[in-house]
């Protein structure tokens, strides 16, 4: 097949799968954070301490933790297409059903239940993009889908904003957005059914001749790494896949503890009323547009440039700064765009943090491996939103909070440095830094 028809099968796939993919997340994402937008009403009514909150706010991470690996393998064995509208359906029932909160104990078992039902979603699109797309192609592939993480935001905020502004029917405005927030992933869960082919052997608008060309070259690009082929075993007990747990634990720490409390940190800020949420919706969509663009931009050049931990380290270190000025600054517009550069530096590891990972597991150890990382790695959206809850109870101010999540994923960039291997090429399993380390070696030689 030629370079145009590669371009042509590459961009049908891309444009079937993609856009349909971006608007399950941007339901996925939002009900996950639509919580910090509720509790600029919530905590009032129910008289939820910032630490309570905090945790609550968390805690869907540890249903998410204990379900998420089992999901995938069991994707894996039924299919994405049947386990993913099982997904949608329940977790979209279980945000619906948030509106039922009346106290803590409610508060923290819906949480825990929604971490249940959506545990597997994003690990099991991250695998099945493996079944399209080669190692080469997937920073980028991955970056445009998880802009979703940021649009959701973008429409997300200003439209949460307005949603807590609506009373009636015996529901007020937090109850309200729970409802008509969770309602379109309930929805969705069917239009997966009749709309998303399990691989490329089930797309019915692929050619005989171009499905098999996706195989093949996948098949191709899994025989070219069999020095590199983990078995699922092997990638539990591996150390580089507990490394990029770690990692992608400050990553989680960070976002969370960022998209959680945005809301309240520009009410404070920005000195706006209990009445004013609409307002706070649209000014806390500003940094993710930033993120948005810097999320492919920066996907993009990872993969032409074929190169992945500088683009993590320097997005991370990128995040630091911006989360440092964000605590030490006092006015309001200074801080927002302190927070912008936050958004753009954490959101912008993602593509290329993904593109490293899912290049550095062979196929059988794909489902469990990505699973493990993404279930250990999100434990940190459990601490970073509880640790900023109780760092604001004790300190009354954000600054303390804001100062350790610019330490964690400091951490973070130093830690994708140590990472010094990742096959980045469908042509050949070296990647730049081994075949820069052969150079170096005298005992290397050209024999295969």
């Amino acid at each position: 097949m030629n370079a145009i028809s590669e371009r042509v099968v590459l961009g049908k796939a891309t444009r079937r799968l993609i856009p349909f993919l971006f608007i399950l997340y941007v339901v996925a994402y939002l009900d996950r954070v639509n919580v910090g937008f509720a509790k600029l009403q919530m905590g009032r009514a129910l008289h939820l301490s910032d630490t309570v909150f905090g945790a609550g706010m968390g805690i869907f991470f540890l249903g998410y933790f204990l379900f998420e690996v089992p999901s995938n393998l069991i994707l894996e064995r039924v299919g994405a297409r049947r386990w993913i509208a099982r997904i949608m359906i329940s977790w979209g029932l279980i945000a619906m059903a948030m509106l039922f909160t009346r106290d803590k104990a409610s508060f923290y078992g819906l949480r825990f239940l929604l971490g249940l039902a959506e545990a597997g979603f994003f690990p099991g699109i991250i695998l099945y993009l493996t079944y399209w797309f080669t190692a080469a192609e997937r920073a980028r592939v991955v970056a445009l889908f998880m802009t979703a993480g940021t649009i959701s935001q973008v429409i997300g905020s200003p439209l949460s904003g307005l949603l807590l502004t609506v009373n009636g029917h015996g529901l007020a405005g937090w109850q309200w957005l729970f409802l008509l927030e969770g309602l379109p992933a309930v929805l969705l869960g069917f239009v997966v059914l009749a709309y998303l082919p399990d691989g490329p052997q089930t797309a019915r608008w692929l050619s005989a001749d171009e499905k098999a060309w996706i195989l093949g070259r996948l098949e191709a690009e899994r025989q070219s790494r069999i020095q590199r082929h983990f078995t699922l075993r092997e990638a539990f007990t591996h150390p580089a896949v507990w490394l990029f747990c770690l990692l992608y634990f400050t990553l989680a720490l960070t976002s969370y503890g960022i998209t959680f409390w945005l809301p309240q940190i520009i009410q404070k800020a920005f000195h706006l009323g209990k009445e004013q949420t609409a307002q706070v919706g649209w000014l806390a969509a500003i940094p993710y547009i930033a993120a948005t663009v810097g999320m492919v931009l920066i996907g993009m050049h990872s993969d032409r440039t074929r190169e992945r931990r500088w683009h993590v380290t320097l997005s991370a270190l990128t995040a630091c700064v911006g989360l440092v000025l964000s605590a030490l600054l006092h006015s309001p517009v200074p801080i927002l765009l302190a927070f912008t550069v936050a958004t753009l530096g954490v959101w912008g590891m993602l593509g290329p943090f993904w593109g490293l990972t899912t290049a550095f597991l062979g196929s059988a150890a794909a489902a469990g491996g990505i699973a493990l990382i993404n279930s250990v790695g999100n434990l940190g959206g459990f601490v970073g939103p509880y640790v900023m809850g109780w760092l604001r109870d004790t300190t009354h101010s954000f600054a303390v909070g804001l100062l350790a999540l610019a330490g964690t994923i400091f951490l973070g960039g130093l830690l994708a440095l140590i990472v010094r291997r990742e096959p980045l090429s469908d042509q050949a399993a070296v990647s730049i830094d081994e075949r820069d380390a052969l150079l170096a070696s005298p005992s290397s030689d050209a024999g295969g």
